[in-house]
């Protein structure tokens, strides 16, 4: 393995050792500022503000990182590498093309808009009133 490239992987491993580490401190504080005094819950140690840390990552985060392939998420890298792919669409259309999707558009955006909006009207029960 080329020198640079292990310094550089190396760099990196303790890039991110010293972000969690950063991060651990940070969610160590917070938790026992707040978590006790509000909700009785014990104060953490650096041991476990680390866990929850990483535990948080793994339940909302993902595990991947942007250097990983397709970002740990499975994304389509065409999407990333060769220009967002609605963009290129739309580029490819028509004239013609381009005012049909603008107009379903707003016929898509109108329905939505006074479905979802306006508050429902309130329904009088017991007849005429």
């Amino acid at each position: 393995m080329d020198k640079r490239i292990f310094k550089f992987r190396l760099l990196g491993i303790g890039g991110f050792l010293a972000l969690l580490a950063v991060f651990a401190a940070v969610a160590m504080l917070l938790w026992n500022a707040l978590m006790p005094e509000l909700f009785g819950l014990p104060a953490l140690n650096y041991v476990q503000a680390a866990g929850l840390v990483a535990l948080g990552r793994i339940l909302f985060g993902g595990l991947g990182g942007r250097f990983m392939p397709h970002g740990g998420h499975g994304r389509d890298e065409r999407l990333f590498h060769h220009g967002n792919a609605l963009r290129e669409k739309w580029m490819n259309m028509s004239d013609e093309e381009r005012r049909a999707f603008v107009e379903k558009e707003r016929g898509f955006r109108h329905y939505f808009h006074d479905r979802f909006s306006h508050p429902p009207t309130p329904h009088k029960e017991g007849g005429n009133e």
